[in-house]
């Protein structure tokens, strides 16, 4: 698998994404792609419905589902609502984004995997919202994933960092990535049908790769 899979800073490297669809593969015994949307440090408001950020994700999630089905949604978001001022309003407004994505995609039957933020950042050495807040963002997380159907919270909990206490270290982030897969298996429909989506470009694809 090409890394990194999200390319959105110079300094990308691992993703959780990348064993969490490693192990899909192996016990599905099926070809997975990844929808890479991630933008490292954003808060919810830069996620808003009708936002750069919203509609991106939307537009390659609905081009991808041209020739596939998507299995499930990994989301991991959080540090940058930490400050006093936004983790209060953090639930209201990831229920929006959640329950528009559902809506506009038609993934009413599609799991969604929210991640919690690592308990390192109580030893983050800059702001003190991090230390002071990001409990109650997992805490928020944790709330909207128990009361809505479809969803589940993948707890970071033992899970270190790099030097900076800012960042998962490169083990940690293969490790949240096995979690988001247990945590998909409590959700995923055993019964749902994938259904095979050829296409004109499938097709002409399929006989430039033969030549």
């Amino acid at each position: 698998m090409y890394c990194p899979v999200n390319p959105d800073r110079v300094t990308s490297g691992i993703n959780l994404s990348e064993s969490f669809a490693d192990l899909y593969s192996k016990e599905h015994d099926v070809e997975v792609g990844i929808i890479p949307c991630a933008d490292g440090g954003t808060c919810l408001d830069q996620w808003c419905v009708g936002g750069l950020l919203f509609d991106h994700a939307c537009y390659m999630a609905e081009l991808a589902s041209r020739t596939s089905t998507i299995a499930a949604v990994l989301w991991h978001q959080g540090e940058s609502d930490c400050s006093d001022e936004r983790w209060p309003l953090y639930e209201e407004k990831l229920s929006v984004i959640m329950e528009t994505l559902r809506k506009k995609l038609g993934l009413h039957d599609v799991p969604f995997l929210l991640g919690g933020l690592g308990d390192f950042l109580a030893d983050f050495e800059g702001s003190p919202v991090f230390k002071n807040n990001y409990e109650k963002i997992n805490a928020s997380l944790k709330h909207y994933a128990d009361t809505h159907e479809m969803t589940g919270f993948v707890s970071a909990k033992g899970l270190g960092s790099n030097p900076d206490n800012m960042h998962f270290s490169a083990k940690s982030l293969r490790e949240f990535g096995v979690r988001y897969y247990e945590e998909f298996l409590k959700h995923e429909d055993k019964n749902k049908v994938f259904l095979e989506k050829a296409t004109p470009d499938a097709a002409i694809r399929n006989e430039i790769e033969s030549l």
